[in-house]
């Protein structure tokens, strides 16, 4: 085995690969071109502007839907400002934080020791009080003279865990040498009626919207990182078209559709293909669509997966479900694992909102003078089906 492990990997350095550049098709890459994001590029320049004259910017939230170019587009005019203060020797610096990263900002403290070390101060990961971790902060903040801008990416993540006071908190530092602005990134549009009024007032002064982008936006995208991800001739238009518009009728997401040409070209590599065929796409489209599954079970509360659970067994069992048959086998599985069942009632409100979410299929049926009832079915069938089951069994120790 472990000798024809290494003939595998031998094998696959010697053969020519399609690539050429693989991480053209990855978020880290910085694209020197972003392609229709003209407006957002400019209002978020304006905004910023005022900087380059020492003067304090207005705070921003900027909100979209994941992969519309919210955090690329900040990088990029983050970048270009960094440029030009340093061309004019003014002292200017971009800070970006990504909320959502463990063991970033999932305290407060390590939000302020994250900050500190971003600007060359050593905080210890534990042992202060917060307010120590959070006056060293302000201190070497207004150390000297400076601009300084802070980017909050997935800004909603640290409302969730912390709330509105760490917000609070940084808006309304009190600075003598330094001035301070932040740009927070969030997907959630109500991410500000979430907000402290104390809050929204300072860090919503100016907002930018990034809408998802149709299907010409994202071929042109995709055209122009496959030139710089493939070699010649290794993606055609067809690829990029059906690539385009596959991702538009699902929510306009650029990094989805990058992630699918990329997972096209490496299905096509293991085949030792010299290009991307519809096959390769089509089976490309279906991984990620289990991805996409098992992302959104993932989420469910425990007694939402239970209930997904229970109706995934019993479908085995019965060509026909109904509320009443799915609710029995939950208050069953419940009982096993030792957790207090919700009422029929609502579980029968679960069952609706996966019906929403696109993993059952619940349709009131008429039975005549019988009345009328609900008949629950899947709407996910194949593998991804045993993943759930193992997810669940995972989570429940079943």
């Amino acid at each position: 085995m472990q000798t024809s492990l290494h003939n595998l990997f031998e094998e696959f350095l010697k053969k020519p690969s399609i690539f050429i550049n693989k991480e053209a098709l990855t978020p880290k890459y910085n694209p020197r071109q972003i392609l229709h994001r003209e407006d957002q590029i400019k209002l978020l320049a304006q905004i910023l502007a005022p900087s380059l004259k020492f003067e304090k910017p207005s705070n921003v939230l900027i909100y979209g839907k994941p992969g519309t170019g919210k955090t690329v587009v900040t990088k990029y005019v983050c970048a270009q400002l960094e440029l030009s203060a340093k061309s004019k020797g003014i002292p200017l610096d971009t800070l970006y934080l990504n909320c959502k990263m463990k063991k970033v900002a999932d305290t407060e403290y390590r939000l302020f020791a994250y900050l500190c070390s971003l600007l060359g101060e050593q905080v210890p990961p534990t042992g202060l009080p917060t307010n120590e971790v959070y006056n060293r902060f302000v201190k070497v903040v207004d150390s000297k003279p400076r601009m300084l801008i802070i980017v909050l990416d997935e800004i909603d993540a640290l409302v969730r865990k912390q709330g509105s006071d760490v917000l609070y908190n940084l808006t309304r530092m009190e600075l003598e040498n330094a001035k301070m602005s932040f740009i927070g990134i969030s997907n959630d549009a109500t991410l500000k009626d979430s907000l402290d009024p104390r809050v929204r007032s300072s860090l919503s002064q100016e907002e930018i919207v990034f809408p998802p982008y149709d299907a010409l936006q994202l071929r042109d995208i995709l055209w122009k990182r496959a030139e710089i991800a493939f070699t010649k001739g290794a993606v055609d238009e067809v690829i990029i078209s059906k690539c385009a518009a596959y991702s538009a009728s699902v929510d306009g997401d650029a990094r989805k559709a990058l992630d699918l040409l990329r997972i096209a070209g490496e299905l096509a590599e293991r085949e030792n293909a010299n290009s991307i065929r519809e096959e390769h796409l089509n089976e490309a489209i279906k991984k990620m669509e289990t991805d996409s599954v098992l992302e959104i079970v993932r989420k469910l509360t425990k007694h939402s997966l239970l209930v997904l659970y229970s109706t995934i067994l019993l479908s085995k069992l019965r060509d026909v479900l109904t509320t009443g048959n799915v609710y029995s086998f939950y208050c069953k599985l419940c009982e096993s694992i030792g957790l207090n069942p919700l009422t029929q009632r609502r579980v029968s409100d679960l069952l609706d909102e996966l019906d929403v979410l696109g993993l059952i299929k619940a349709e009131v049926i008429s039975k005549g003078r019988y009345g009328r009832t609900r008949e629950i079915s899947l709407s996910i069938k194949g593998e991804i089906l045993d993943k759930i089951c193992e997810l669940t069994k995972e989570v429940f120790g079943i």
